[in-house]
């Protein structure tokens, strides 16, 4: 059973990594989001801590940088878009073959994840370099910190994963979820540590932000990897990750039966 799911998700990452380097340009498009709005930021906390004589917070010149080039990676490594797509395929009918399939659609969407991630790691990587080697960022985390960022990346993936495919699953309810869609990202972009670093932000935003799902997306694998973190703090960190998964997880299927039962009833 074991190697049929892996013959399938093989099969299925060749045809998503087809799929995405035929609109290679579009992903290059796509992607000169993910590395402006980190630099503009960037580029806003270096002014501020300037203007502060050298240093915002614990954050000089070379730590601001620093986060926001990790940010930036992490926040590819964990970025979705299905939500914004769930619309279109409940109207297009796109399910009608999806539900008959024994392997859940999520699995699919996973792997196109990965597909264009692999894809476009040749253009942020190069990107990445060339803006450490002009902005100077200060970066020495200790090893262990190195080894705990890989498993940290991952469950932040899936929990972003499942919370905004959950999300997306509200289509089958309402026919325009952008509202929402919009909503989601004002929230993330706060409280995920994207638009400043989480401990520059008021105390109530901090607090906010450690009892939501935001924080374990970006946030904690960023600061992980600055070495800002202690063991203790990294365990907490990996446990609440995967406290947030059984959450989304759960939270998605039961939408998930609920929406494809609503979907098949009224004959879609």
């Amino acid at each position: 059973m074991s190697r049929g799911f892996g013959d399938i998700y093989l099969t299925l990452f060749g045809l998503e990594l087809s799929v995405m380097f035929q609109y290679r340009a579009a992903v290059v498009i796509w992607l000169l989001g993910l590395v402006l709005q980190p630099v503009v930021y960037m580029v806003v906390w270096l002014r501020v801590a300037e203007a502060k004589g050298g240093k915002v917070g614990d954050f000089d010149a070379g730590s601001i940088v620093a986060y926001f080039l990790v940010m930036m990676l992490v926040n590819h490594a964990t970025f979705t878009w299905h939500m914004f797509e769930m619309g279109w395929r409940v109207r297009s009918g796109f399910y009608n073959a999806i539900l008959v399939q024994p392997l859940h659609p999520w699995h699919r969407d996973v792997l196109a994840n990965v597909a264009y991630k692999v894809l476009a790691l040749g253009v942020i990587l190069p990107v990445a370099a060339l803006l450490a080697w002009y902005f100077e960022p200060t970066l020495q985390p200790p090893l262990w910190a190195v080894a705990a960022f890989v498993p940290a990346v991952i469950l932040a993936f899936f929990t972003r994963f499942l919370f905004e495919w959950a999300l997306g699953l509200l289509a089958f309810w309402i026919t325009d979820t952008s509202g929402l869609n919009n909503l989601y990202m004002a929230f993330i972009l706060i409280f995920s540590g994207r638009l400043a670093p989480l401990d520059l932000l008021p105390p109530v935003l901090q607090t906010i932000a450690a009892w939501s799902p935001f924080e374990w997306m970006v946030a904690f694998p960023v600061e992980l990897l600055l070495g800002r973190l202690t063991p203790e703090q990294t365990m907490h960190g990996l446990a609440m990750q995967v406290l947030w998964i059984a959450i989304g997880f759960a939270v998605m299927q039961l939408m998930w039966v609920r929406a494809s039962s609503r979907y098949s009833a009224v004959g879609a």
